[in-house]
């Protein structure tokens, strides 16, 4: 499967954005689907995975209540619209697709795929 990230820009902080996440290759039916995000000079972190039936997602702890993960099937494509947005959630998000099992999709190594990333800039 190849990906390609897009929707990243930047906002002021309390603002939102949406990313979309659009798949070729294969139907996202067959990932799990995660968006992650790398700051400068940090590790790539995990934000939001959702399951390859759609039905479960899970979220880190500092995104809850404002970030949401969802899929348009017939797109094939992922999304994470992100509202109230601060300047910690600056960073360059990524999308990820993996099959292996829901217990590890928090890990990155657990996804084979990446897209390219789409720069999130959150100013104060």
């Amino acid at each position: 499967v190849q990906l390609q990230a897009s929707g990243g820009g930047l906002v002021q902080a309390g603002g939102s954005l949406r990313l979309s996440c659009a798949a070729s290759g294969r139907s996202i039916r067959s990932y799990g689907m995660a968006w992650f995000r790398q700051a400068p000079g940090t590790e790539r972190e995990f934000v939001t995975v959702i399951s390859r039936s759609g039905g479960n997602t899970y979220y880190t702890d500092s995104v809850k209540g404002r970030f949401t993960v969802s899929r348009d099937i017939a797109k094939n494509t992922v999304y994470l619209q992100m509202n109230s947005l601060q300047p910690e959630d600056t960073a360059v998000y990524y999308c990820a697709a993996s099959n292996v099992v829901w217990s590890s999709l928090r890990d990155k190594n657990a996804y084979a795929y990446w897209g390219q990333g789409t720069q999130v800039t959150v100013s104060s």
